[in-house]
């Protein structure tokens, strides 16, 4: 006995941490899982009655609420994401090569991450009221009018998007910046005795080199984005607000479960987003393994 303990020891140290991680997602997820296949409402105490797939059935044909939701979900995520990708590139270029304050600029590019995100959606909030806000001021100084900002319902969800991407490009650029450091500098000392132009190192040697740390970057801020939400409640409050405007699947589940009440179709949407997580995060794992190949 012993000797197997101490060939197997590294996993027998790591037991105990990975059943307790297992547990803490296992059961919540299962939890949701059986809400779903049930009518809970009300109460999780109430009793409920088994009613099989009839809420995914309900919710996958729900075009009113549901499935604008998905694409609000899948354009935030999918804008958000490019902008903070190329601005977070680009600073993180700027970034690489040493500098006079180099220390002071990159502490004031990663002030935004300071913040939480109900804090800055606060913030934000306030510079854009339409009436005493900050940003409709400095548009009247060069002569352009008030804009509805977070107040409209076709400029709601491109102003959280810009609230986003304030916040989180920082994220992106710690990342990219990481994965330039730790890249060699002789490729680029031989493209540059090549006569290469700076487009054509970035291109040819740069971006190939640091492409699984894109990948990464691209994971990590993908996922926190497609859940995002306290920066849309805090902007727009129940249902994304009046017209749902900006109401996301995580604002719509949230919406279900604490203003109706509504635990199983609640839960139907969790797990439907879940398996939407999952499937990207399978996606991006399968490229970055194809790009280490």
């Amino acid at each position: 006995m012993s000797r197997w303990a101490n060939e197997h020891r590294k996993w027998l140290f790591a037991a105990p941490a990975m059943a307790f991680v297992a547990v803490l997602i296992i059961f919540p997820v299962a939890w949701t899982g059986y809400l779903s296949l049930t009518d809970a409402e009300g109460s999780v105490r109430a009793e409920s009655e088994f009613i099989g797939f009839q809420n995914y059935l309900d919710v996958l044909t729900d075009t009113d609420r549901f499935w604008p939701a998905v694409w609000r979900t899948v354009l935030f995520t999918g804008v958000v994401l490019l902008f903070e990708v190329v601005l977070g590139m680009a600073i993180a270029l700027l970034l690489w090569r040493p500098f006079r304050g180099e220390k002071w600029v990159r502490v004031a590019i990663l002030l935004p991450l300071v913040a939480t995100p109900v804090a800055v959606g606060m913030m934000w909030r306030l510079i854009f009221d339409p009436n005493i806000g900050m940003a409709n001021q400095l548009l009247g100084w060069i002569g352009i009018g008030p804009q509805p900002w977070l107040a409209g319902q076709h400029s709601a969800l491109p102003t959280t998007m810009f609230i986003d991407i304030w916040q989180w490009t920082p994220m992106v650029v710690l990342i990219l910046l990481a994965g330039l450091t730790s890249l060699s500098d002789e490729p680029q000392e031989a493209a540059r005795i090549d006569g290469a132009s700076s487009w054509q190192r970035f291109r040819h040697v740069t971006l190939p080199l640091l492409m699984p740390t894109v990948i990464v970057a691209i994971l990590l801020r993908g996922i926190d984005a497609l859940k995002t939400f306290d920066i849309l409640y805090a902007t727009k409050g129940r249902g994304g607000g009046s017209f749902h405007e900006v109401e996301t699947l995580n604002v719509y589940a949230y919406g279900l479960s604490f203003d109706y009440n509504d635990y199983g179709v609640s839960s139907t949407v969790l797990i439907i987003f879940f398996l939407i997580i999952i499937g990207v995060m399978w996606a991006l794992t399968y490229r970055k393994k194809g790009l280490g190949r």
